[in-house]
């Protein structure tokens, strides 16, 4: 191989961790059947779940687009879901390989659509109640996001006796890898279009819903956590409460190996962008990080995308 060859692959390596280290929901599966997200950028096809532009996390309390994602746009399908649906989010990284965050919490938030249906909503001043959140494994030293990393999905189970009509659920993953720094914390909303079916009656408070942006601050302890890699982890998850009519729910909160009735996943059918949006610190996967999931099996997904490129690499030397 030529020097200017291996300057170049050094470089490419250098920048993998930057591609890979952000990612979006690609598939959502309500009660078995799978609808898939649509890639970052790419040319759209109907979905339930509102398309980003960009695979970066969304950086800073304060940003617009805390809402929904990077510059979410409508989804042009509603999907029927009922009281007590069980629903499976399925992340991946930027570059079609797994999610490659493990350290901090997911949560899951719904607001209703008011006065038109979900594909034509505008989200910016919805009010949002939160219907789950999951942190740490049993012993306080690894995530549950760790189980996503591997390649499961995160369960969600809707209220049983949520009232009927069409809501918005925002799913989101805070990566903590870098929140032991002021502005450090990662966000990744994604938005998904559906409409409870039934009679039931219950709503939320007006006292248990927040906006977005608005829901939280830059400063709170489950954002901005400088003792964040010291164990067992002491975790306050930032937000409102759980509402009481959704807090009996016991479902799983991630899978290690589970499925729908569909389950490949689709490839990125163009490059999804991986800048940062709202400034902050910017992400890499730090030594920290790794040093934090030694507790857990890390996936090989990043190593066979480095070999194939690197055995094509050296076949044109």
């Amino acid at each position: 191989m030529s020097y200017y060859s291996h300057q170049f692959s050094l470089a490419i390596l250098a920048l993998l961790p930057l591609v890979s280290g952000h990612g979006y929901v690609a598939q959502v599966a309500i009660d078995g059947t799978d609808y898939y997200g649509n890639v970052p950028n790419a040319d759209p096809v109907p979905s339930i779940v509102r398309q980003i532009n960009d695979v970066a996390p969304v950086k800073g309390a304060s940003n617009p687009y805390l809402n929904c994602g990077q510059d979410a746009q409508l989804a042009s399908v509603v999907a029927n879901a009922n009281p007590s649906s069980q629903l499976q989010f399925w992340w991946k990284g930027g570059d079609g390989s797994n999610w490659p965050h493990n350290i901090g919490p997911i949560m899951t938030y719904m607001a209703q659509c008011v006065n038109t249906t979900c594909d034509q909503y505008n989200s910016t001043n919805a009010e949002w109640f939160k219907i789950e959140e999951t942190g740490l494994q049993p012993g306080n030293k690894v995530w549950y996001q760790q189980n996503i990393m591997n390649g499961g999905p995160a369960n969600v189970t809707l209220p049983p006796t949520l009232a009927p009509g069409q809501y918005l659920i925002r799913h989101e993953i805070i990566a903590l890898h870098l929140a032991n720094e002021m502005g450090g914390a990662e966000f990744y909303p994604s938005c998904t279009q559906v409409n409870v079916q039934g009679d039931q009656s219950a709503v939320a408070p007006a006292s248990d819903e927040v906006t977005f942006p608005g829901g939280y601050s830059d400063n709170d302890p489950g954002i901005y956590d400088p003792t964040i890699f010291d164990t067992p982890v002491q975790y306050t998850f930032p937000g409102p409460a759980v509402v009481p009519f959704a807090a009996a729910n016991t479902s799983s909160p991630t899978s290690s190996n589970s499925s729908s009735t569909t389950t490949s996943t689709p490839v990125p059918s163009s490059t999804a962008s991986a800048s940062g949006s709202g400034g902050g610190v910017q992400c890499q996967v730090s030594t920290a990080q790794t040093a934090f999931s030694m507790y857990a099996r890390q996936p090989r997904s990043v190593s066979r995308v480095m070999r194939r490129w690197w055995e094509s690499l050296t076949s044109l030397s």
